[in-house]
């Protein structure tokens, strides 16, 4: 990809040396003599004193050249723009100050035709990959171009940024591109096999961090490459039995995130917070009765903050209406009625695709009946703080709920609410699409 920077000292004034370093001093007194050394190339990869800055995270330096109305987009040998390296080695100062500056996201080096955000996916520098998304949203890119194609950007061989970060494991990145719109179930031309998903991809490279975001987020386990293999096939080819475990057709199918509904794509960042952590511990419990009795030990990787041994502390008015074991903490807008956010995801959940008969009704509130159109973090009744809202309990209350006892000896939130209202709030499947072919991680037979 490039890494590499030549930026060796110039024997006359070593211009570059004191950009890579740093000394805004002595560049400003180069420069000031003479200012035609502002366009300066190093001999072989014709990197400019931009791609320098970029490369390093000379932020001071970078901004003192943009105020002198260099292009943002010079191009180097490999035809990189400066927003490319800064993306690729993580500066995220620099790439804020790109964008800012205008640098266009939709710039194509000439090694694999891949974009700022093929880098930022393929190093797995997920804070710079959330900047040019958010940046990227609210510019004329979004409008003319396509925001959703542009998260789905093809790489010269075919590859989309989910496609890299799931192959190089980065589940970070593999989770900010689905909550972004990624394709979930996009297959390659020939990128890894032809045909391959992200699954099949991260599958490969056995991380089961990434396996955990695409099943979370409805990849299918038994789409096939080209070769008529499905990720299980691939994970067992490649000894990672972990995610085999998961990848199994006849192991349980985890809970899919609601994210076609409305309600959930519009969601304040408190309220996803709360719901996504009880996502992520209903498939946790999933997880462990799989890898249990195997030679792999339950993960661990997810988080257990918010389980303890006690019972909770919280007053019954407090407690969830449907369970009576979690508090609650998410409210219905309209028409106000609150539940926890474990109940909140057995309503909106389901554990398989099957887009013949899955539904795009958004569920419907078990109080009243009336349709699920907004959820927001709920209000404690019981507070002595009128403004204390749900979300400022997750480190106290939560912390003390009977969360632990839900979910190791089996969650009742799930497993008892899920029979009773599983007609309730089915979901459509992301779409999926063809793309072509990637030959620098090819699997071979």
């Amino acid at each position: 990809m490039g890494q590499g920077l030549s930026c060796v000292a110039d024997p006359e004034h070593g211009l570059f040396s004191a950009v890579q370093s740093g000394d805004l001093e002595t560049v400003k007194s180069m420069l000031g003599r003479d200012s035609s050394l502002l366009h300066q190339r190093t001999a072989y990869d014709r990197q400019s004193l931009l791609h320098i800055a970029s490369a390093n995270g000379q932020i001071e330096i970078l901004s003192m050249i943009l105020d002198r109305s260099l292009n943002p987009d010079l191009l180097n040998r490999k035809k990189q723009t400066p927003l490319m390296l800064a993306a690729m080695h993580g500066k995220i100062s620099c790439v804020k100050k790109l964008l800012d500056a205008g640098a266009n996201v939709l710039k194509f080096d000439c090694l694999n035709g891949r974009t700022c955000l093929h880098y930022a996916a393929y190093y797995g520098h997920s804070h710079c990959l959330q900047v040019i998304l958010s940046s990227t949203q609210s510019s004329p890119v979004a409008a003319s171009w396509g925001y959703a194609r542009f998260v789905n950007i093809r790489d010269g061989r075919g590859a989309t940024p989910l496609h890299l970060a799931a192959r190089q494991r980065r589940p970070d990145s593999v989770h900010i591109l689905l909550d972004n719109g990624a394709l979930v179930c996009a297959s390659t031309g020939g990128y890894g096999y032809p045909g391959s998903t992200p699954l099949h991809l991260a599958a490969r490279g056995g991380s089961l961090d990434c396996v955990r975001e695409l099943l979370a987020w409805g990849a299918d386990r038994l789409q096939s490459d080209a070769s008529g293999r499905i990720p299980y096939s691939v994970a067992i080819k490649h000894m990672h039995g972990a995610c085999a475990a998961l990848l199994n057709p006849s192991s349980a199918e985890p809970l899919v995130w609601p994210s076609p509904l409305k309600f959930i794509s519009e969601l304040n960042q408190d309220t996803k917070v709360l719901l996504e952590r009880a996502f992520m511990e209903a498939n946790k419990e999933r997880e462990n009765n799989i890898l249990k009795g195997t030679a792999f030990s339950p993960s661990q990787s997810h988080s257990d903050a918010g389980a303890s041994g006690g019972i909770s502390e919280a007053d019954d008015s407090e407690l969830c209406s449907i369970c009576f074991e979690q508090v609650c903490t998410i409210e219905v807008q309209n028409c106000g009625h609150q539940m926890c956010a474990h109940c909140t995801l057995s309503l909106c959940c389901h554990n398989k695709l099957n887009p013949t008969t899955a539904s795009i009704t958004p569920p419907v509130c078990p109080f009243c009946r009336g349709p699920i159109a907004r959820l927001a973090v709920a209000e404690l009744k019981n507070s002595n703080d009128p403004d204390h809202s749900a979300n400022d309990i997750n480190s106290s209350k939560l912390k003390k709920s009977r969360r632990s006892r839900n979910f190791s000896e089996g969650s009742s939130s799930f497993k008892g609410l899920s029979s009773a209202i599983g007609t309730l709030g089915r979901m459509s499947g992301r779409g999926s699409g063809r793309i072509a072919a990637d030959k620098d991680l090819m699997d071979k037979p």
